[in-house]
């Protein structure tokens, strides 16, 4: 896979889907640059549910997929998995004792996934969450844990998250000095708006992310979805024209 020079990675729902005209305006600007801006996808879905949506918006086909909240890296023009990710994520990752540690907390209702690259739950609030997250803490079970829109919670392996498989992409797949844009609008997009990186917060955003600390790599868009993308892509980028 060739280096990457532009790079806009973005939440898919309610980021860089939700919005057609702003989408259609975003590409539009893209085209119109001398370089190829390249696309990254970093969403909660799975790799199937990630597809389905491409297919059924009509989304570009991006150059990075990751999925499950950060624990899967896919590439090239056959979304071969990276392996290297993958294996980092199945080091002390026990998602049966996750699970068993689950069991019986008033409140959370798991998630039917294809797969045990995460294990996430419904939570009925904050309270089941954090009950949970006590538990893992007090039985010492290596984790990851996100609790985002109120009620979202992701137990994922340790190192895992978006914004730590952003970083392994970049530093894999991208060149150095490369433009470079990250998007996002709700809890789980946190460790990844604040990764370094130039970050802009779409303007539909979630409350949760109102206390990410004002600094000069954060943009908060006025618009929403794909328009506050490029309207961030402009402020840190310019027109290009």
């Amino acid at each position: 896979m060739k280096k990457i020079r532009h790079l806009l990675a973005t939440d898919l729902d309610g980021t860089f889907v939700g919005d057609r005209t702003g989408l259609k305006n975003l590409l539009s600007h893209y085209e119109t640059l001398k370089e190829l801006t390249s696309l990254a996808y970093i969403t909660g879905r799975h790799r199937d549910s990630a597809a389905k949506l491409i297919y059924e918006e009509s989304l570009p086909i991006p150059d990075l997929l990751i999925t499950d909240v950060g624990t899967a890296i896919y590439s090239g023009s056959d979304f071969s998995e990276d392996k290297e990710w993958k294996k980092k994520m199945t080091i002390e990752w026990y998602p049966d004792e996750i699970l068993k540690a689950a069991k019986n907390i008033p409140g959370l209702t798991c998630q039917n996934l294809p797969d045990k690259r995460r294990v996430s739950f419904y939570s009925d609030g904050p309270r089941p969450a954090k009950a949970l997250e006590a538990k893992l803490l007090k039985r010492q079970i290596p984790h990851t844990f996100i609790f985002s829109s109120n009620r979202d919670v992701d137990i994922l392996p340790r190192g895992g998250g978006k914004g730590e498989a952003l970083k392994f992409s970049i530093n894999k797949y991208v060149e150095k000095g490369a433009n470079i844009l990250v998007a996002g609008d709700s809890g789980n997009d946190l460790d990844m708006l604040t990764a370094g990186y130039p970050a802009v917060i779409v303007s539909n955003a979630r409350a949760e992310l109102a206390e990410i600390k004002e600094n000069d790599m954060l943009f908060r868009a006025n618009y929403p979805h794909a328009q506050g993308i490029l309207e961030a892509w402009q402020h840190f980028y310019g027109t290009g024209k």
